[in-house]
């Protein structure tokens, strides 16, 4: 089973490539994404990498957390499972009503 790691910290000019470059030295990397914007091509400054296995993973986390890529030192660990968000559903109805007041025909 994969394991996913969080890489944070990230120089804006980091891409994919160079992520799965980095961390291909420990193991046979099955994705590397840099998250970028959505409204333009720039980065997050982080995304995820997964490895083939935890064992590869852990000598992953060791070897690069807290250090250097284009200039920036990388924060490396396991990623955390998204939190669910509560369906996107605001109840909080703070739309415009009828206000009254002198309605001249």
């Amino acid at each position: 089973m994969t394991t996913k790691l969080y890489v944070g910290n990230l120089s804006y000019n980091v891409r994919d490539h160079d992520l799965e470059q980095q961390f291909a030295e420990f193991g046979n990397v099955t994705s590397a994404k840099v998250m970028m914007e959505r409204d333009s091509d720039r980065s997050k400054g982080f995304g995820f990498v997964e490895m083939s296995t935890e064992q590869e993973a852990q000598a992953a986390i060791q070897g690069l957390h807290d250090q250097p890529l284009n200039g920036r030192n990388m924060l490396v660990n396991v990623a955390r499972p998204r939190e669910e968000s509560g369906g996107g559903y605001r109840s909080n109805n703070g739309g415009g009503g009828y206000r009254g007041g002198n309605n001249r025909y």
